[in-house]
């Protein structure tokens, strides 16, 4: 284990500033032998060994995503249709910079019908995720703020390449801003993990993202990092009407994003300052390190199947690999097990906060509108759930 000098580990906010011990050593783990008979697959069926994961879920990812949120609020009171259509683009590249410092781990996959929840009075917004689909896997959330909506489901196909990993993401982020009668959609990125099986691994971004709201859209590209060129993180893109550029966008989803022409260009967004050491903690920003924390005078609050009480994943952020590892297995065997008696029953199981719908001709998950209705009444002390773990 790493010697840390231990400091104050809570913010000025009262919440958390870092983990409570740094990540563990990966250990003897041969990546090569749980992925050779896999190249080219989608590995989201393959069980990883636990060191390979950071001490959140897939759906406190999602939340991560938004830890710029300033942005949204920004746009709600923007009059300009163009200036709220760069903010949202700010917004969309901002949740990939994170993603910088954490090539080495991967998040939990949530169990089916695991849940997570963010309450952020500090930040105007109340967010819940919940896995809805198990094969294929689909976590779907729902943010909601006095100023915007947000909502998406989100399935990644993870395929290994020899020397890379990547991960596609299928599916479509909405965002309402009832003020302006605004509805935004756009589709996620490529990300690619290289050199993971020796050397330093290290992520890149690329692929197109359209981002459309009536006749104003915006197109960013994320330049695909070559092996002949030292340039990396390149996005770039415009903001249009009806085909018509308004505004040039540029900058590094890494470093920051900008409006105008080169040499007089406005920042529009910059990402906030790492912690200290954050590379011993797994890369984890500021608001990450708070995602996993349990509030003492909350916990009764929430529903039994909320992340942070995943034992796997609690057991990993302490810094307890061998715990990790078994209870790892055993809530997935008591998965399958559920699955198993469903198939036998012939039961077709329905989400407990989320539905179906259609969009655009597609299949979505939407909210349901019950998470914070039984949250308050009756209360989920008093609501009867799944045994997850």
């Amino acid at each position: 284990m790493l010697e840390v000098e231990a400091r104050p580990s809570y913010s000025q906010t009262g919440r958390r500033s870092r983990l409570p011990v740094p990540k563990p050593d990966a250990g003897d783990v041969s990546l090569w032998n749980i992925l050779k008979k896999n190249i080219g697959k989608d590995l989201s069926k393959v069980s990883m060994p636990v060191t390979l994961n950071e001490p959140l879920s897939m759906l406190q990812r999602l939340c991560e995503e938004m830890e710029y949120s300033e942005l949204l609020d920004k746009a709600s009171v923007t009059e300009d249709s163009y200036q709220r259509m760069v903010l949202v683009a700010a917004f969309a590249v901002s949740g990939y910079a994170s993603s910088q410092h954490r090539a080495g781990q991967k998040p939990f996959n949530p169990l089916l019908g695991e849940t997570f929840e963010s309450i952020r009075d500090d930040r105007g917004f109340k967010f819940v995720g919940e896995q809805v689909s198990h094969h294929p896997p689909i976590s779907a959330c729902h943010c909601e703020s006095e100023n915007y909506t947000l909502w998406q489901d989100v399935r990644i196909k993870t395929k290994f390449w020899g020397k890379s990993m990547e991960f596609l993401p299928i599916g479509v982020v909405n965002l309402t801003i009832p003020r302006y009668g605004d509805h935004y959609r756009w589709n996620k990125v490529t990300t690619c993990v290289h050199n993971i099986l020796s050397g330093q691994r290290w992520v890149d971004q690329y692929g197109e993202m359209v981002i459309k709201n009536g006749s104003v859209s915006c197109k960013l590209t994320f330049v695909k990092a070559s092996y002949f060129s030292s340039k990396r993180y390149e996005v770039y893109g415009s903001v249009c009407d009806n085909g018509k550029v308004v505004h040039h966008l540029f900058g590094k989803w890494t470093e920051g994003l900008f409006c105008g022409e080169s040499g007089s260009a406005k920042c529009i967004w910059r990402p906030g300052v790492m912690p200290e050491d954050y590379d011993l903690y797994y890369g984890f920003s500021r608001f990450a390190i708070e995602l996993n924390e349990i509030n003492l005078t909350t916990r009764h609050l929430l529903p039994k199947t909320d992340s942070r009480f995943r034992p796997d994943q609690r057991w990993l952020e302490e810094g307890n690999v061998e715990g990790a590892e078994k209870e790892k297995a055993r809530i997935e065997g008591l998965q399958r097990d559920r699955r198993r008696k469903r198939e036998e029953d012939k039961i077709t199981y329905e989400p407990n906060f989320f539905k179906k719908s259609m969009e655009g001709g597609k299949e979505c998950w939407i909210t349901n509108g019950k998470y914070w209705k039984q949250r308050e009444d009756p209360g989920f002390n008093n609501v009867s759930f799944i045994k997850l773990w």
